[in-house]
């Protein structure tokens, strides 16, 4: 079994998007279906929790303090406070909720929905501009989760978890993807979130599937975390030196979770991450 330690004891309904704020030194981490922004810092322990109207997919931090964040009906800011919120694009859909979320090297969000009821296309990608403009990248997903980048900038990585797929696709010159193909599939489990490594390996959690796997640049599975809980859904690195792999966990949908399942977990020293961009708006 992993080093897994608890890092935040909680029973987080469907945790999610855990995130490095390096200005801050925290972690950011949700409750999608508690509609709850966590925060944690690691150096001293120091928790907050703030509630949302709405469902929440994802929260990052924003290069002029504060957070931007994911929500049921769009995209909105909240101010460095934590009070103060505006909507940045607002586009209801019935049946329809923000899921998981990622900033690109350039500054924007890329955002996930999917339908409640998991419905085959009802789900979308889209790229949202720090002034708000949207640009749709795909428009047919089911479950939109994990995305990250390269090193370099040059592939993006994304997961639509229902095709038990890790995707690729090279960036084109305007920053959009271009060739999507299949990198890895995964069997046992459904890929969830992912994070990328300063070694440009791909570390993702498996949903149903109790582990985080980390494969190389040209796939191959070269470690495996096994993890007590059921339900990882994402992973990133964080603390000072980027070393440290925060998992966030699940509860929903399980009749007898493991008492770990809904906290943040962390396994230190897994590896070296990349530092995270903010959002430019």
């Amino acid at each position: 079994m992993t080093a897994v330690e608890v890092a935040v004891r909680a029973h987080a309904a469907l945790g999610e998007g855990p995130t490095w704020d390096a200005r801050a030194g925290r972690l950011v981490w949700v409750d999608i279906l508690g509609s709850r922004i966590h925060t944690y810092d690691p150096a001293s322990g120091r928790r907050t929790v703030l509630a949302t109207e709405q469902h929440v997919g994802a929260a990052k931090p924003r290069a002029g303090g504060g957070l931007v964040v994911n929500l049921r009906d769009g995209v909105g800011l909240y101010g460095p406070d934590g009070d103060s919120f505006r909507w940045l694009h607002r586009e209801p859909v019935p049946g329809r909720r923000a899921n998981d979320a990622a900033v690109a090297p350039d500054g924007s969000l890329w955002c996930g929905t999917m339908r409640y009821d998991e419905a085959p296309g009802g789900g979308t990608l889209s790229r949202i501009a720090p002034d708000g403009t949207v640009r749709p990248i795909l428009d047919d997903v089911s479950v939109s989760n994990g995305t990250g980048w390269s090193p370099d900038g040059r592939r993006v990585y994304y997961v639509d978890s229902p095709t038990r797929r890790v995707d690729v696709f090279d960036t084109g010159d305007d920053g959009l993807p271009v060739g999507r193909r299949p990198f890895v599939t995964v069997e046992d489990g459904f890929p969830d979130g992912l994070t990328v490594d300063a070694e440009g390996c791909v570390w993702v959690a498996l949903w149903d599937g109790g582990a985080v796997r980390r494969y190389t640049p040209d796939g191959t599975l070269d470690r495996v975390l096994e993890l007590p809980v059921r339900r990882p859904t994402a992973c990133a690195f964080g603390g000072a030196d980027l070393t440290d792999l925060y998992i966030t966990t699940a509860r929903t949908g399980l009749d007898a979770p493991h008492p770990m399942s809904g906290s943040l977990l962390v396994v230190p020293g897994a590896g070296k991450g990349l530092p995270q961009p903010e959002f430019a708006g």
